[in-house]
C-alpha cells in the first residue's frame, strides 16, 4: 500500500493507492498549527488507512523548503512551522519514515502521471501564492536549495501592484489568491471568483483585477517554458477551478504577446497550456506515486478511481 498525504494549510487529504495503483482508501482532515499537531494530523491518517497492514509507503506533500535528503520542514508559515523534523516526527508516531516534499512538486508528480507518455511538465500552482513544480522522466527538480519552482516573487512589472515580499508586480501579486482577495477588499468567500463574476457583469475595477491575474499567469507560463522548456504546463490549485474561465484568457494574452516576436510563436505557448485534470487530487496521488518505486499501471487507473473527488474551492 502506497498512502499520499497532501498537507495544507486547512486540511489534510490523503488517499492509498495499491500495486495497480487503484485507489483503496481516501481521509481528510482539519490540519492543526504546529509541527506537533501536523504530524498528530497525518499520523491519525496514516493509521487509518493503512489499518493493520505493515507493507506501506508514506508520501507527504507539504508547503515549505525541504532540507534535502532530511525529511526536515522549513518555512511552511501557513501551518505554524519554522523549522521542523517532519519525518522524525512520523517515525515516532507510526513506526514508518516517509518520503517528505513540497507540495507543488508531488503535484506535478500527480499531474504527470495522468498524461500518457508525459515528457516534462511544469505544474503551476494557483492558489492562496504562487509556485510551479517541475518534473519530467527523471523525477523532479529541485534544484541545489530545493527552490526550483519558486517563481511566485519574480517581478514582471515594475509599476505593478506591491507584493507582500516587498517587491512591485510579482506574479504572485497578480496572481495569487490572496493579493488578489486584498486588493478586492470584500468580504467574499470565494473572491477571485467574486472578481471574475463581477467583470463579466461589466465592474470596471474587477476587469482590471481579472486581466492582472490573467497577465500573471501567463507571465509565469512564459517564464517556466523560457526557463525549463517543458512540453506542458499544467494549472491547478484552488484558481484553477476557475476552469475555461481561467484558460481561455491566459491562451489569448500569451498569443497576444507572442504576435510581435517569431521566437515567441515558434514557441506555441498557448498550445502548451492545460488545466489539471478535474476532480484529481494530484497532490495526493503524487505523494503516494513518490512515496517509493513507481507503481506499475497506476496512472490512469488512479485518474479514473478518484474522478469523483471535488476539485478545490477557488479562494
Amino acid at each position: 500500500m502506497r498512502i499520499g498525504v497532501d498537507v495544507g494549510g486547512t486540511k489534510i487529504l490523503a488517499v492509498a493507492v495499491d500495486d495497480a495503483g487503484l485507489e483503496s482508501g481516501r481521509v481528510r482532515r482539519p490540519t492543526g498549527w504546529g509541527g506537533e499537531a501536523v504530524a498528530d494530523g497525518i499520523a491519525d491518517v496514516v493509521r487509518e488507512l493503512a489499518g493493520d497492514r505493515t507493507d506501506v509507503s508514506i508520501g507527504l506533500g507539504v508547503p515549505g523548503q525541504i532540507v534535502p535528503g532530511s525529511g526536515v520542514v522549513e518555512h511552511a508559515l501557513n501551518l505554524g512551522i519554522e523549522r521542523f523534523d517532519l519525518a522524525g516526527a512520523l517515525v515516532e508516531r507510526v513506526g514508518i519514515r516517509p518520503v517528505v516534499d513540497n507540495d507543488v512538486r508531488f503535484a506535478a508528480v500527480g499531474a504527470r502521471s495522468a498524461r500518457p507518455g508525459a515528457g516534462s511538465l511544469a505544474y503551476l500552482n494557483l492558489g492562496t501564492g504562487v509556485a510551479a513544480g517541475i518534473v519530467d522522466e527523471t523525477g523532479p527538480r529541485r534544484g541545489a536549495r530545493g527552490a526550483a519552482g519558486e517563481i511566485g516573487h519574480v517581478p514582471v512589472d515594475p509599476s505593478g501592484p506591491l507584493c507582500r515580499c516587498g517587491q512591485r508586480g510579482c506574479i504572485e501579486a497578480l496572481a495569487g489568491g490572496s493579493a488578489v482577495a486584498e486588493r478586492w477588499g470584500r468580504p467574499d468567500a470565494l473572491p477571485v471568483r467574486a472578481v471574475f463574476d463581477a467583470a463579466d457583469a461589466a465592474d470596471p475595477r474587477a476587469a482590471a483585477l481579472r486581466d492582472d491575474l490573467v497577465r500573471g499567469v501567463a507571465a509565469a507560463v512564459r517564464l517556466l517554458v523560457l526557463a525549463t522548456d517543458v512540453d506542458v504546463v499544467v494549472l491547478g490549485g484552488g484558481i484553477a477551478a476557475l476552469g475555461e474561465r481561467l484558460l481561455d484568457p491566459v491562451c489569448d494574452e500569451l498569443r497576444e504577446s507572442s504576435a510581435a516576436s517569431g521566437f515567441l510563436l515558434s514557441l506555441r505557448l498557448a498550445e502548451r497550456v492545460e488545466l489539471v485534470p478535474r476532480g484529481m487530487p494530484v497532490g495526493a496521488v503524487g505523494a503516494a506515486l513518490g512515496s517509493g518505486a513507481a507503481v506499475s499501471g497506476g496512472a490512469r487507473a488512479t485518474l479514473a478511481a478518484l474522478d469523483g473527488v471535488d476539485a478545490h474551492a477557488v479562494r
